[in-house]
């Protein structure tokens, strides 16, 4: 089960939070502020609002006359973009609409795992009820309801004040959304390749990425533990700087961390090679010396892998 806690409570050091994945690797992580979420939101919306603006004036033109069928456009295209842009996008773009991407935040599942569909949906159908109803009685009132009282309306305006002030009393910044979907809105982390842990350059470079190429184990005096190319296409950039975190931190002189790790590696990649006993870390330091030289192979040739998630070619 992951693990979050609060590394610090100073400053923006407040929002970091660490989760231990299901492979057993800790991840650190910044939570995404009030203002950045919001940022996010207001830019979908607008978003959304310039699309079904766009159609409804595409139709109008094409169609003079027929208000009442454009009517009939208008609201079923804001009623389907309501639903479904947000739960497409956040699917298909890995956590991430196109604001949250301007805003540079994304959602992450809150037990460190992988993003599901089914949490996805669950966080977006759960924000009909806390920002779109509450909207609809407020500027629309009268179209869903011509008669509604004052007290509807004023109870609508307590309502979104509520949902609206939430994330302001839980350490998490969480909305309703959040907490029966069992996701988190994180700080989209800046990744790319830093300095070589292994420092792998000249000669000793041109021979792993020979191997790499050609799934043959490198001559003696190599590193102990060869890749295919299959293997090392299941991790990213990402991947690669927290095992770099791991056998730079403390947590490198803890074997029973350091052997978690390698085993949840070997079945993910699907390693079948017998490791002896003592032996994970020099494991993992081939595995991450083999993956920089595969991943800097590819940037080569201009293709860049995120993570394990991003599936561009």
């Amino acid at each position: 089960m992951a693990v979050a806690r609060y590394l610090d409570r100073k400053g923006d050091g407040a929002r970091r939070r660490e989760i231990v994945t299901p492979e057993g690797i800790p991840i650190q992580f910044t939570l995404a502020s009030i203002g950045e979420r919001m940022t996010a939101l207001v830019i979908d919306i607008v978003l959304v609002l310039a699309a079904v603006f766009g159609a409804v004036l595409v139709a109008s033109i094409a169609s003079p006359g027929e208000d009442d069928w454009i009517s009939a456009l208008a609201l079923l295209l804001v009623t389907l973009s309501r639903h479904f842009y947000f739960a497409f996008f956040e699917i298909r773009g890995h956590g991430a609409t196109p604001g949250k991407r301007a805003a540079g935040i994304r959602v992450i599942d809150a037990r460190g795992g992988s993003l599901e569909a089914s949490a996805v949906l669950a966080r977006n159908l759960v924000r009909e009820l806390e920002l779109w109803m509450p909207l609809t009685f407020l500027f629309a009132s009268r179209l869903v309801w011509p008669d509604a009282p004052v007290w509807m309306w004023i109870a609508a305006c307590g309502w979104l004040l509520v949902v609206a002030l939430l994330p302001l009393f839980n350490k998490d910044n969480l909305r309703v959304g959040d907490l029966i979907g069992g996701t988190l809105v994180v700080v989209q982390p800046k990744v790319q390749l830093r300095a070589d842990l292994a420092d792998v350059r000249g000669a000793r470079a041109k021979e792993v990425q020979t191997a790499l190429a050609t799934a043959k184990p490198v001559p003696a005096g190599g590193p102990a533990y060869t890749f295919t190319e299959a293997q090392l296409e299941v991790y990213g950039i990402y991947e690669l700087q927290v095992l770099e975190g791991l056998l730079r931190g403390e947590a490198a002189a803890d074997a029973t961390a350091v052997s978690t790790v390698a085993e949840k590696i070997r079945a993910k990649i699907q390693y079948t090679e017998k490791v002896p006993l003592g032996q994970d870390e020099r494991f993992l330091a081939d595995f991450y010396t083999a993956l920089r030289a595969h991943l800097e192979k590819r940037l080569l040739f201009g293709k860049r892998r995120e993570d394990k998630f991003d599936t561009r070619a």
